[in-house]
């Protein structure tokens, strides 16, 4: 099982946004001290070129990116201050979800510890997204003719706004949200399967949503790729999602996704998403979770 990791404190951040990105340093230093994954499972990638992403985003919006020329209002829709060292991070971050796929393709999982940058559009960035790493990677492996038909199973508390934007009038990807319906973004875009939920749901009733609607779309849409994001805010102790969730019900998703998709041979590649409990063992050990069960249903 591989793992794709970049370094962020190469990538200074201002004091505000530290905390969040914290988790994806200790994410691999907990699997590794433990021994979930051994240090050869674990690589860092290059950059994605400008080639690979101008499959997906327009030339303009990536020209302002790597000129550093976006507007103090763009700035202010992604969360962050420009800078070079980020635009590069989300390049790195882009290139390992790619690499993941081959590694998908080998051993049926592989995950990053970052990635999931799911608010990216075609010529914008917002909600910490600067480019859209699952979209890039699916048109990739579509181009590419790796793969025929994808499915992009994002259970964040946040709506995949800018993934179902940029696949809407694309019928070889299948974008499945299932999402806080009163939660960010406010306005929603059109997925080809969406599932809002409502504040407070349960472990139950959360559950058997997952169960039902991944088996049902794989059933109908016989994808021979998927992409995952794992996001944890939905999580009971997260600041900003609004459900009642569980720990062991989160990895329970996890499971139910994961068992869905070995049991009709579907590589997937799984990004990490969101996560804003205040204390960060409850996010660490939340997405450390979905490493433990990758590695023990993939081996």
């Amino acid at each position: 099982m591989k793992i794709a990791y970049h370094p962020i404190y190469a990538h200074p951040l201002p004091e505000g946004h530290r905390f969040p990105m914290l988790k994806y340093e200790l994410i691999p230093g907990q699997l590794l001290h433990e021994g979930t994954v051994s240090p050869n499972e674990i690589f860092s990638p290059a950059l994605c070129s400008d080639e690979t992403i101008l499959l997906t985003h327009c030339p303009d919006y990536l020209q302002r990116l790597n000129n550093q020329t976006l507007t103090a209002s763009e700035q202010r829709k992604i969360g962050f201050p420009q800078s070079p060292m980020l635009t590069q991070r989300e390049k790195m971050i882009t290139q390992g979800t790619i690499d993941c796929c081959t590694y998908a393709m080998q051993d049926g999982v592989a995950l990053n510890v970052a990635g999931g940058t799911h608010h990216a559009f075609y010529n914008h960035g917002e909600g910490f997204c600067m480019l859209n790493d699952f979209a890039i990677a699916a048109n990739f492996l579509l181009i590419n003719n790796r793969a025929k038909k994808i499915i992009i199973i994002d259970l964040d508390v946040h709506q995949g706004n800018g993934t179902a934007a940029i696949f809407a009038n694309e019928p070889n990807v299948c974008t499945f949200s299932m999402h806080g319906a009163h939660n960010y973004p406010f306005h929603k875009e059109q997925s080809d399967l969406d599932i809002p939920l409502p504040d407070g749901i349960e472990d139950e009733t959360y559950l058997s949503l997952v169960e039902e609607n991944v088996s049902q779309l794989l059933k109908t849409q016989q994808p021979d790729f998927a992409f995952y994001l794992s996001g944890v805010d939905i999580l009971a102790t997260d600041k900003f999602g609004k459900l009642h969730i569980t720990p062991t019900a989160c990895a329970k998703r996890d499971q139910i996704v994961f068992e869905k998709l070995l049991q009709r041979s579907i590589p997937c590649v799984v990004a990490m998403g969101g996560g804003y409990s205040p204390d960060i063992r409850h996010i660490v050990d939340a997405h450390c979770n979905t490493f433990r069960l990758a590695k023990q249903l993939f081996g």
